[in-house]
C-alpha cells in the first residue's frame, strides 16, 4: 500500500450560485499525516472533503494529491477511499466480502479476497470474524470493517466524514484510540471530518479550525488549544473565559489590557496578532478554567484577578467554581479534587491568579456562538 502521499489545496473556492462554501483555502498536508477539518455544523468541512474526493469541483484553485492536479479526475480515479457518516455495508454480505468488494469488482478470485480479508481482519484486531454478517456487529466493530474496506481498495488518501459521529460517548472515545492507531499502523494520510474538539485534538499531526468558509488557523492541537489565532479559535475550541477591554499598555509580547468590569489584566499577545495589537485596541483576553487558581502566598509573581463565587459544581476529578466575571458575565474556574474541599463558597470574593503566558490576548473578534 502507498503511503507518504500529501494533498494540497491551492486558492480553493467553492460556489454555489452566490453563496461562497469555502474562501481561499490554502493547506499543506503531509504525506502520512493524521490531518482534521475542524468547526461547526455549516463551515465548509465536508464541501472540502468533496472538493478533495472527487464529487465537487472548485470554483477557483486545484486540489493536488501527491503533487499531481486533479483537475478533471473524477472520484473513482483519484487515489482517495471516503467513509461516510453512514458506513453502508452490503447488510446481505459476510464481513469478508464487504471488506474486498473492491476486489470483487476488480475480478480478484475468491481465494485472494479471502487471504486480503484475513490480512485486514487481523490489522483492525477481528480475527475470526469474517464469516458473520454486519447485523451481528458491534456499532465499533462495524465502524472498524468499513476502514478495513477503504484500505482494500489501496488508497493513499483515506478521507473520513464524521464516522464516529453514531456512536455513543465511551464507544467514539475508544473509537479515536483505535483510528489512530491503525492510521500509525498503515502509514497513508488520513483526512478527518469533526465538529468534536475533542476527536481532532486527540488523533491529529494537525488541524484546520474552520468558520462560515475561511480557514481561521492551521497548526497542531497544542497551537490551536494554547495559542489560537483567532477569537473564533479562542471560544470554539475548549473551554475559554473571555475578558474584553482596551489595550493600555505593550511590552514585547506582552499586553496590559483595561477590562469592562476585572480592573487591568495582563496577558500574551497571540503570536498572529504580535504587531498589529496597537494601545487603543479594542481587545479580548482569553484564559482556560484550568489556568485558573486561587492566589495564594506562593503567586506573587503571577497576575490576579478579583471575582465573586456564583456556584460550584463537583465532577468526581475536580471541582467547576463558577464566578461573577467581565462584565458581569459568567467565569469558570477548574480545581483538581485533591481529597478535601475547595476554598470556595457561594457569594465570597476571591482572588484568583494566573500565569501570564497562559493568557492569550489579541484584537476583539467574532466568537464561537455557544
Amino acid at each position: 500500500m502507498a503511503d507518504g502521499v500529501g494533498v494540497d489545496l491551492d486558492n480553493v473556492w467553492i460556489r454555489f450560485g452566490d453563496f461562497v462554501a469555502v474562501r481561499e483555502a490554502n493547506v499543506h498536508i503531509n504525506g502520512g499525516d493524521f490531518f482534521s477539518f475542524l468547526g461547526p455544523s455549516g463551515c465548509g468541512k465536508t464541501t472540502i472533503l468533496r472538493a478533495i474526493s472527487g464529487f465537487l469541483d472548485p470554483s477557483e484553485g486545484r486540489v493536488l494529491i501527491g503533487g499531481n492536479d486533479m483537475a478533471g479526475i473524477g472520484p473513482n480515479k483519484r487515489p482517495t477511499a471516503l467513509i461516510f457518516q453512514n458506513l453502508a455495508l452490503f447488510p446481505l454480505m459476510k464481513i469478508w466480502e464487504n471488506i474486498t468488494f473492491s476486489m470483487e469488482v476488480k475480478g480478484a478470485s475468491t481465494a485472494e479476497r479471502r487471504k486480503r480479508a484475513d490480512e485486514l481482519l487481523d490489522m483492525i484486531a477481528l480475527e475470526g470474524q469474517g464469516d458473520k454478517l454486519p447485523s451481528e456487529l458491534s456499532g465499533g466493530q462495524k465502524q472498524r470493517v468499513a476502514i478495513a474496506r477503504a484500505l482494500c481498495a489501496e488508497p493513499d488518501v483515506l478521507l473520513l466524514d464524521e464516522p464516529l459521529s453514531a456512536l455513543d460517548l465511551k464507544l467514539r472515545q475508544h473509537m479515536r484510540t483505535e483510528l489512530r492507531e491503525i492510521q500509525q499502523r498503515v502509514g497513508i494520510t488520513f483526512i478527518y471530518i469533526t465538529h468534536d474538539q475533542g476527536e481532532a485534538l486527540t488523533m491529529s499531526d494537525n488541524v484546520a479550525v474552520m468558520r462560515a468558509g475561511i480557514i481561521d488557523q492551521i497548526g497542531t492541537g497544542h497551537d490551536v488549544y494554547d495559542r489560537p489565532a483567532t477569537a473564533f479559535v479562542a471560544s470554539f475550541v475548549g473551554e475559554n473565559n473571555v475578558f474584553r477591554g482596551k489595550i493600555q499598555e505593550i511590552q514585547g509580547n506582552e499586553a496590559l489590557m483595561q477590562s469592562n468590569r476585572s480592573g487591568l489584566l495582563r496577558a500574551t499577545i497571540t503570536p498572529s496578532a504580535v504587531g498589529e495589537l496597537k494601545v487603543g485596541d479594542d481587545a479580548m483576553m482569553f484564559i482556560r478554567p484550568e489556568a485558573l487558581a486561587l492566589a495564594n502566598g506562593d503567586s506573587h509573581d503571577k497576575a490576579r484577578i478579583s471575582a465573586k463565587v456564583l456556584s460550584e459544581e463537583f465532577e468526581g476529578n475536580s471541582y467547576s467554581v463558577y464566578l461573577e466575571g467581565d462584565g458581569g458575565k459568567e467565569m469558570k474556574m477548574s480545581m483538581p479534587n485533591l481529597g478535601q474541599d475547595p476554598e470556595a463558597s457561594r457569594g465570597q470574593d476571591l482572588t484568583l491568579s494566573y500565569d501570564v503566558g497562559n493568557a492569550m490576548v489579541m484584537p476583539a473578534g467574532e466568537l464561537a456562538s455557544e
